[in-house]
């Protein structure tokens, strides 16, 4: 009976040691699949979503620009003005808030620029500078030769 006890307990001790060597830890090669397989997906997380985020920075310019339109837009029927107001007069005479942005989200000023019967409110759009393709302008239809 002792002695089948002792078997018992050397088979069991042999399996701890079995069990302590298979629960040792992850291999360098494990843990780089790991790190490939997190690469690949955080690559195509941006490759789809940062289409999605310049064309909400051009929703966000032509949303902002029909804001200062409008403010533009009262400013002249209230003072009874021909002239354009500026972006800081709109912001002193409170038809846009203080606490707003009055930059375009790539952080250019608004141009406004007035005729006789209409408002156009210009950014820059992505690039940055004037005149080119990817200007954002409010309303749509009007060019620069217009003004």
């Amino acid at each position: 009976m002792k002695q089948v006890f002792l078997m018992s307990v050397e088979r069991n001790m042999e399996a701890r040691r079995r069990g302590r060597h298979l629960e040792r830890g992850v291999t360098l090669f494990e843990v780089l699949i790991v790190v490939a397989i997190l690469a690949m997906i955080a690559g195509g997380v941006a490759f789809f979503a940062l289409p999605q985020f310049n064309k909400a920075k051009i929703d966000t310019a032509k949303g902002a620009a029909r804001v200062v339109r409008q403010a533009a837009s009262q400013w002249r029927a209230t003072n009874n003005e021909t002239e354009c107001p500026s972006i800081s007069q709109l912001v002193q005479d409170k038809l846009l808030d203080p606490g707003q942005n009055t930059a375009d989200p790539w952080g250019q000023p608004f141009g406004v620029t007035c005729t006789d019967e209409d408002v156009t409110v210009v950014s820059n759009g992505p690039d940055r500078k004037r005149g080119t393709k990817d200007d954002i302008q409010i309303p749509q239809g009007v060019t620069s030769s217009e003004q």
